[in-house]
């Protein structure tokens, strides 16, 4: 496999054919363009694998992200999608998202001059957005304040590479090895650190979604470690409840601390979260 693709794979430039693309992201593995084309207009993901470094390990994984979240979209009975391979890789497009993601929408609450509350609205496009993936049987693995695009009509979530709850072809499929540790749940650092690898959970979705409410309102994540700790560090402070006293002021902050009890079984199901929200 060759290395970071240095435009779109020419099987999307032919299958869209662009009027204009934005390079919007290009980091571990992944590209991210906006293109627009009289098709419509589209996220276009690239995936290509990480080579080693003195501080990482080799990550051949990335390549195949693009594929398997095509065939989590195909799954799930998403349309207007497609993917497949390039040399190097991976890659899949899917309709452009277009709004905020949940840190940008809340950025005036973390102002320490303002006094303006996050919006429960708002968060109840989040929680209805996850419902939706839940009740099809799926958790998404990887919830976090990115992959939640607060849209003018309706909240998307978005990045469902990692996502688990039906059968994703053997050749696209890879070990789920956590996700950003500020999101994950105790049980799946326990597990990462154990055995190398977890098992995503509706319930690990709801300990994230209070991880990414949480930070977006106040700026602090849910569990204390330092900044510049190792992977292994930050999870043990994560399996181990260290949580910060960093809090969400009014009702919303008691869900919250619900959402983020350290035993699954005591979190509230998105349903729950949802009753108690509208």
């Amino acid at each position: 496999m060759s290395g970071t693709p240095p435009e779109l794979p020419i099987v999307v430039l032919d299958a869209l054919m662009p009027t204009a693309q934005r390079l919007v992201l290009d980091r571990r593995g992944s590209m991210v363009w906006e293109v627009e084309s009289h098709r419509g207009h589209y996220a276009v993901k690239v995936g290509y694998p990480i080579q080693a470094t003195a501080d990482w390990p080799a990550q051949p994984w990335t390549a195949l992200a693009p594929a398997r979240e095509g065939a989590v979209l195909y799954r799930l009975g998403f349309h207007d999608f497609a993917y497949g391979e390039w040399d190097g890789g991976t890659w899949n497009f899917q309709p452009w998202r277009e709004g905020p993601d949940l840190y940008r929408r809340w950025e005036p609450c973390r102002d320490p001059e303002s006094r303006i509350e996050p919006d429960p609205s708002v968060a109840l496009g989040c929680v209805e957005a996850l419902a939706e993936l839940h009740a099809k049987g799926w958790a998404h693995g990887d919830l976090q304040p990115a992959h939640l695009i607060v849209g003018p009509d309706r909240t998307h979530l978005i990045d469902l590479a990692l996502a688990r709850g039906g059968r994703v072809p053997e050749g696209y499929d890879f070990p789920f090895r956590g996700c950003l540790v500020h999101y994950e749940a105790p049980e799946i650092a326990r597990s990462v650190l154990a055995t190398g690898e977890a098992e995503p959970t509706q319930e690990a979705d709801i300990y994230a979604l209070g991880a990414s409410l949480l930070i977006s309102a106040t700026g602090w994540r849910a569990v204390d470690y330092p900044d510049d700790a190792p992977r292994p560090v930050q999870r043990k402070a994560v399996a181990d409840g260290k949580r910060r006293p960093a809090r969400v002021r009014g009702e919303l902050g008691d869900l919250i601390e619900a959402m983020l009890s350290h035993a699954p079984e005591d979190r509230p199901t998105i349903y729950e979260v949802g009753k108690a929200l509208s």
